[in-house]
């Protein structure tokens, strides 16, 4: 636990810069999360811009929540580049299996890029898992959920997927599980409201790939980026008036992870491993 709770200290400690090629709808939000958590942003995905732009930051976050041609062209050039440079290299497939389209770039991205993390629900990971899939939106499917009845198959299906894949494979909703292919953390962090903001599974994200920068042990790095958001969920919701509503929710979040430290982190983390 000592190491989990340091994980950022040493983005602080570190200010990491981290390329993302986001979600345009999210964009401004993941910016100002990273750099709550301590870290760099840089926004670019023009492709004759994304090269240089990665070559100069430490980690990249590909984020395919509003493809485009160009987008897409761009998320394959910084893949390689990130790949090349050893840098840390995360994939947020957002919405997998909504359209041929957000499924085959996904897939494709796999087969192109190594990844050191793939983040995203249920519904999505089975997307990549399977390479065909459906869901509703970018949101999970209800019969996906990972559930106390469902948990002990969940945590086979996370820990067999991040061994295939050769990654840190992280599944967010009620329960969260992040595994190397060998542990699963179990983290119970969060509030359901968290789920009327557009965005936090993209900011996590955002700064998932900050936290896996800045720290050797990149396991770690992600369950604590998964409970640091959990978390200032719950605190945020603390701070909540009878008048506030899913805009001042959204702002109370960040300022919660501009506000956690250490402490805040190891007495309010809700985990256990399996």
């Amino acid at each position: 636990m000592k190491m989990l709770e340091k994980t950022i200290e040493n983005v602080r400690k570190q200010v990491p810069l981290v390329h993302n090629i986001t979600n345009y709808v999210t964009v401004n939000d993941v910016a100002n999360v990273i750099l709550a958590s301590g870290a760099s942003p840089i926004m670019s995905d023009e492709p004759e811009d994304v090269e240089d732009i990665t070559s100069i930051c430490g980690g990249l976050n590909i984020n395919i929540g509003t493809l485009n041609k160009r987008s897409i062209e761009a998320m394959f050039i910084a893949g390689k580049k990130a790949n090349e440079l050893g840098h840390v290299v995360l994939l947020d497939p957002v919405g997998a299996g909504a359209s041929k389209l957000r499924t085959s770039t996904a897939v494709q991205l796999m087969k192109d890029i190594k990844f050191d993390v793939i983040r995203g629900n249920i519904s999505e990971i089975k997307t990549l898992a399977l390479g065909t899939g459906t869901t509703k939106g970018v949101d999970a499917d209800v019969a996906d959920a990972v559930t106390e009845e469902n948990l002990e198959t969940s945590i086979s299906f996370i820990k067999k997927f991040a061994q295939e894949t050769n990654c840190i494979v992280v599944i967010t909703g009620a329960i969260d599980l992040v595994s190397d292919g060998t542990i699963c953390y179990v983290i119970r962090n969060g509030r359901a409201e968290m789920g009327k903001i557009t965005g936090t599974g993209c900011q996590l994200s955002g700064m998932m790939t900050a936290f896996a920068t800045a720290n050797e042990n990149k396991l770690e790095a992600c369950a604590a980026a998964v409970i640091t958001m959990g978390l200032a969920g719950e605190i945020a919701w603390s701070h909540m008036k009878p008048e506030d509503g899913n805009s001042t929710y959204r702002n109370r979040i960040i300022d919660a992870i501009y506000n956690m430290d250490e402490q805040t982190l190891k007495d309010g983390a809700k985990y256990e491993i399996r």
